[in-house]
């Protein structure tokens, strides 16, 4: 997920795709430990997709604060 099709979303569906991206990466790393993961790769990319949704998420509310 690209930067700037996170910055396209609301609030709401930001929220959104963070659960779901958590719900995934735990999924990833329950396959991981048992031994059934396919891309070990896809779990960093997981963490970065949360890393920048929770950024963006971030910087909307500090413009918020600040206006």
């Amino acid at each position: 997920m690209k930067a700037k099709e996170i910055r396209e979303k609301t609030v709401s569906e930001l929220n959104q795709s963070l659960v779901e991206l958590k719900t995934e990466l735990f999924n990833l790393r329950f396959q991981l430990a048992t031994g059934e993961l396919e891309n070990p790769l896809r779990i960093n990319k997981v963490k970065k997709d949360i890393a920048r949704v929770k950024t963006i998420l971030r910087e909307r509310e500090i413009n918020v604060n600040v206006q």
